[in-house]
C-alpha cells in the first residue's frame, strides 16, 4: 500500500500548488433488497405450503399484496401533499423530473416525489408437473407497476427506493456518498462549495477525508430497513426483514484544481494519451487482476476503451475505471463495479464441511463489504493515477534525457547511461513498464520471463545500474523495486517515441 500511495501521489505533487485538495469517497451506491426465504421459487413454494395456500391460488395471493403496496403509495403521497406521477416513456429521465420538483420544493427532509412506471420484474408461475404430479411455482418474468419513492434523507441526502407491486418484491435503493458527506461537513461546520456531486472547495480537506472514510454500513442498514418498512408493507406477511446486498458501487478520487486554466489543457492531454496507451493488460492491473489463460477469451469481448462525451472509460468484465472532469475544475478517477465479487481479498471463508478458514476469496455482496471495498477501489484509482503520472507531462522525460543518457561517475566507477536504441536497454525499459509493478513492485524473478536474453547475474547487474542512475528505487527491507519519478518519465518517453514516431515513420 505504501508503494501504491507513493506512486499515486506523483500527479498531485507535480501540480501541488495548483491543486486545492484531493478527496476519495463513495459516489453512487445501489443496493438490492430481497426477502431471503421467498426470493427464489422453491422458497416461495415452501412458504405457500406452510401457510396452507394452494399453489394455483398464488396469483390471488399476490394480487392482495399488490393492492397493499398501491394503497401505501397513495397514502404516503397524500400525506406529503403530492400526486403520483406516471412515466410511460423510456426517454423521460426520472432524475430530471425530480430535479424540477426540488427547484420549487427545496432540500428539507421528507418525501419529495413518487413516480410510477411499468417495468420488468421477477415473478413466479404456478405449475403442475405431469411426471411427478406435484404442484409448485417456477420462476417467470414479466412487467408490473413499480413505484419510485424519492426522499431527502436527513443523513444521506437525495435517495430513492424502487418498489415493485408484484412478489417477490425485490427492492432497489440508491444513495450518493458525496451527498452524505456534504451533510456531515455541514454538521461539523466545515465550509465547502459543490459542483453537482463534486467538491470544488472544502475548508478542511484532511477532515473531510476522515469523514468520508467513516461511511457506516450499520447506519445505512438502519436507513434501508426504515424505508423498506415504510414503502413496502409486506414484511408482516412473510415474517422476515430484507437482506441487503450491493448491486452497483462507484468510488471516486477527485483532484480539485484551483483554476480551470490548469486542468483544461492537462485533461485534454490525459484523454488523448490514455486512448492511445492503455492496453487490456493494464486495465486488468488497474483493477487488481492479472491476465491468465482463463481470461484470454473474456478479454476479446469484455475489454473496451471509449470516450463518452468528455469521459474516457475502460471496461473489463463487470468492472470499469473512468476519468472525466467536473465543470472544468475537478479531475475525477472513478472505479465502478456491477458485481463486487469481481474483486478478491483476504477474508474469513465459511465452509459447508469443516471450520472456517482465512483465504483469498471474492468480496461478499453484503452491504458490510463497503468497509473492505473502500480500500480495494481506492487502490484501483491510485494505480490509474500512477499511470496518468507518466502520461500527463512528457516534457519531464525530455528534461531528464540528458541526465539518463550520459555516463555518470559513482564512487570512482563509470556507470553508463540509458541507450534507448540499445536492444538490451530497450527490452529492459519495456519490461519495467509492465503494469504489474503498480500492484506490488517488481523483483528480478518477475522480470526474468520477460528478458530471456539476460542471464540472472547480468539482470542483477542491470538492475543495480538502473538503481544507480535513478531509474528504479528499492523498497526498504525488501527485494522489490519500483520506478522512480524520472524512471516513469523515461519509460513513457520511450513508449511515445516508439509508438508515435518510429513505428508510424517506418510504416
Amino acid at each position: 500500500m505504501a508503494v501504491e500511495g507513493a506512486m499515486a501521489s506523483q500527479l498531485e505533487e507535480r501540480y501541488d500548488e495548483r491543486i486545492a485538495g484531493v478527496l476519495s469517497c463513495y459516489d453512487r451506491v445501489v443496493v438490492t433488497g430481497t426477502l431471503p426465504s421467498v426470493c427464489y421459487a422453491e422458497g416461495m413454494t415452501r412458504f405457500l405450503f406452510a401457510n396452507a395456500i394452494r399453489i394455483f391460488d398464488y396469483p390471488e395471493f399476490a394480487l392482495k399484496l399488490r393492492d397493499r403496496v398501491r394503497q401505501r403509495a397513495a397514502s404516503l403521497a397524500s400525506e406529503a401533499g403530492i400526486e403520483i406521477e406516471h412515466v410511460a416513456k423510456n426517454h423521460v429521465r426520472k432524475e430530471t423530473v425530480v430535479a424540477k420538483v426540488l427547484e420549487t420544493r427545496g432540500e428539507h427532509p421528507g418525501l419529495v416525489h413518487v413516480i410510477s412506471a411499468m417495468e420488468a420484474c421477477d415473478a413466479y408461475q404456478p405449475w403442475h408437473d405431469k411426471t411427478t404430479h406435484k404442484n409448485f411455482v417456477r420462476p417467470d418474468s414479466g412487467k408490473c407497476l413499480h413505484y419510485y419513492f424519492y426522499f431527502i434523507d436527513a443523513d444521506l441526502g437525495l435517495v430513492y427506493l424502487r418498489v415493485p407491486t408484484w412478489a417477490p418484491f425485490r427492492l432497489h435503493f440508491y444513495c450518493n456518498g458525496h451527498s452524505w458527506l456534504a451533510r456531515r461537513l455541514t454538521t461539523e461546520g466545515i465550509d465547502f462549495t459543490m459542483a453537482d456531486n463534486a467538491f470544488a472547495r472544502i475548508a478542511d480537506w484532511p477532515r473531510a477525508q476522515e469523514l468520508a472514510d467513516g461511511f457506516s454500513p450499520d447506519r445505512l442498514h438502519a436507513v434501508l430497513d426504515r424505508y423498506a418498512a415504510m414503502c413496502c408493507p409486506v414484511l408482516d406477511v412473510f415474517g422476515q426483514t430484507y437482506h441487503w446486498s450491493l448491486m452497483q458501487v462507484e468510488y471516486s478520487t477527485d483532484l480539485a484544481f484551483r483554476s480551470p486554466v490548469t486542468l483544461g489543457p492537462l485533461y485534454e492531454q490525459l484523454i488523448r494519451e490514455s486512448v492511445l496507451s492503455v492496453k487490456a493488460e493494464q486495465i486488468a492491473t488497474f483493477l487488481g487482476r492479472q491476465i491468465t489463460p482463463q481470461l484470454a477469451q473474456e478479454l476479446g469481448s469484455q475489454f473496451s476503451t471509449r470516450i463518452e462525451g468528455t469521459c474516457i472509460k475502460h471496461r473489463f468484465g463487470s468492472a470499469s475505471i473512468k476519468m472525466y472532469d467536473k465543470f472544468g475544475c475537478v479531475l475525477r478517477i472513478e472505479t465502478t463495479t456491477n458485481d463486487v465479487s469481481f474483486f478478491k481479498h483476504h477474508r474469513k471463508v465459511e465452509h459447508r464441511d469443516g471450520p472456517p478458514t482465512r483465504a483469498i476469496a471474492p468480496v461478499r455482496k453484503t452491504i458490510y463489504s463497503l468497509i473492505d471495498l473502500r480500500e480495494i477501489l481506492l487502490a484501483c484509482n491510485r494505480r490509474y493515477l500512477a499511470h496518468l503520472s507518466a502520461l500527463d507531462d512528457f516534457s519531464a522525460g525530455v528534461r531528464a534525457l540528458d541526465r539518463l543518457t550520459k555516463p555518470r561517475n559513482i564512487e570512482g566507477k563509470t556507470v553508463k547511461g540509458v541507450n534507448f536504441f540499445d536492444p538490451v536497454d530497450n527490452a529492459l525499459l519495456h519490461a519495467l513498464q509492465n503494469p504489474k509493478i503498480n500492484i506490488a513492485g517488481l523483483r528480478r524473478a518477475d522480470l526474468a520471463p520477460l528478458l530471456d536474453e539476460l542471464s540472472p547475474s547480468r539482470l542483477s547487474r542491470q538492475l543495480h545500474r538502473l538503481r544507480e542512475i535513478g531509474v528504479i528505487k528499492k523498497v526498504a527491507g525488501t527485494y522489490r523495486y519500483y520506478l522512480t519519478k524520472i524512471g516513469r518519465a523515461a519509460t513513457a518517453a520511450l513508449c511515445r517515441v516508439t509508438q508515435s514516431l518510429i513505428i508510424p515513420a517506418l510504416a
